[in-house]
């Protein structure tokens, strides 16, 4: 078995396997739960880079073997950490009276949520990897918001990764500039530089002066309206 198999088969053990079975005697005071809790407070702090077994073990006050028997590595760790962080999506029953695009606006924004509050699961989620449960329920949840708009199972599916798509790009955006407010800070910054050189970009200059479209910081908003419009049309266009 190759390192990437044995990854995979690893991740799909933790996270969706049985935990490690009770012993005789005391109750042990290590679990996976609490293990990611610990890992989750150290990728908070200092990003994903810094988390380790060792450190994770430290916080703990354990020992770095006393993890294996819970988790048999870090990559098996950020696995199970992005899978608690995430957690489980909303229970989008109540807005099925309102209609789909109502029931994934709601989804598209509380996915946001603990994206930023935790921000390096966005380098937790690429690459090979096996979702865990929570992470499916996610897109269960989108699935069922789409069931009877006339869209196949493909056609919903890529709905699903578009708005996952613009959640992820706005929470990187706003991971990469203090104070989570990418769009104003760079709205300023082009509108100094607009004040000299605005002649040479007149549709730019236009654009960020405020006097003229007001200060905003709506990108998120903007595209995922944008994207269930584009999804309002193509529903339209399979009931006609």
């Amino acid at each position: 078995m190759t390192d990437r198999a044995g990854d995979l088969a690893g991740m799909a053990q933790v996270l969706w396997g049985e935990p490690p079975g009770p012993r005789r005697g005391p109750k042990p005071a290590l679990s996976r739960e609490g293990i990611a809790r610990a890992a989750i407070e150290v990728a908070d702090a200092e990003g994903l880079a810094a988390v380790s077994m060792q450190r994770v073990a430290a916080a703990l006050g354990f020992t770095k073997m006393s993890l294996y028997r819970y988790v048999p590595g870090k990559t098996e760790l950020v696995a199970l950490m992005a899978e608690s962080a995430i957690g489980v999506p909303p229970d989008l029953e109540a807005e099925s009276g309102r209609g789909w695009r109502v029931r994934l606006d709601a989804w598209a924004r509380a996915l946001m949520e603990p994206m930023i509050r935790h921000p390096w699961t966005l380098e937790a989620t690429v690459g090979p990897r096996v979702p865990g449960p929570n992470e499916l329920a996610w897109v269960e949840a989108a699935l069922t918001a789409l069931e009877g708009t006339g869209l196949d199972g493909p056609e919903r599916l890529d709905a699903v990764v578009t708005l996952t798509g613009h959640v992820r790009g706005i929470v990187q955006q706003a991971a990469s500039v203090p104070g989570g407010a990418p769009e104003a800070q760079l709205g300023a910054v082009i509108r100094e530089l607009m004040r000299e050189h605005g002649a040479r970009y007149p549709a730019l200059a236009a654009a960020v002066d405020p006097a003229a479209t007001g200060a905003r910081d709506e990108a998120f908003d903007f595209g995922l309206a944008r994207i269930l419009d584009g999804l309002a049309a193509l529903i339209t266009a399979r009931s006609g």
